[in-house]
């Protein structure tokens, strides 16, 4: 293994650690949030070039419901909570304890629970990053959106895009008892936090 190649494995154990410490403390707040029904573990950190991030994470053009959270800034990011559509109204409905609505549209409560839970969730991984790294962060409100994955994502790439040719990414996995739910995080810092990141341990 030659020495770039050891410098990016070393790199991306410490992206890790951090960002599995962040995950353990959205999964205690998700815990706490569904009555212990849910959590949730980091599948893995990634660097690549943009035009794999989409294939190896396999959004592909399926329209997805999402919460997604931000941190503007140098040090700023995106939090992003994806949903198919079968598993945003399961857990819009397991949060209000009704029935799966199988109305076209969303309710204003359904979005709302959504909302909430996007933002439980982006404000601990928000707020553990923060301690790590000595900051303070003030994500934006929760946005309740149903686009195409693909195009989220790109647009959350972006910043990281200008400044290097490899963007990171890190995605999360989801829990209910033993069944893998088909909803994710997605959490991808800017530049500036990066390089904080991997000096901050």
């Amino acid at each position: 293994m030659d020495t770039a190649t050891t410098n990016s494995v070393d790199r991306l154990q410490v992206l890790h650690n951090i960002l599995s410490e962040a995950t353990e403390e959205a999964s205690s707040a998700m815990s706490i949030w569904t009555g212990g029904a849910i959590t949730l573990s980091l599948d893995c950190v990634r660097e690549l070039p943009l035009e794999q991030v989409t294939q190896e994470f396999d959004l592909g053009m399926e329209l997805l419901t999402m919460v997604v959270l931000t941190i503007g800034g140098d040090v700023g990011g995106t939090f992003i909570l994806t949903f198919d559509e079968e598993n945003g109204r399961r857990l819009a409905a397991s949060l209000m304890k009704q029935e799966v609505s199988t109305e076209i549209e969303w309710s204003e409560l359904e979005e709302s629970a959504l909302k909430e839970t996007g933002n439980i969730l982006g404000c601990a991984y928000f707020n553990r990053i923060a301690r790590l790294i000595g900051g303070e962060f003030v994500p934006s409100p929760p946005a309740f959106l149903q686009d195409y994955g693909v195009c989220v994502l790109q647009q959350a790439l972006m910043e990281q895009v200008q400044e290097g040719s490899d963007v990171l990414i890190c995605q999360t996995t989801f829990m209910q008892g033993r069944e893998k739910l088909n909803w994710n995080i997605l959490f991808v810092p800017h530049t500036h936090m990066r390089g904080l990141l991997r000096t901050s341990l």
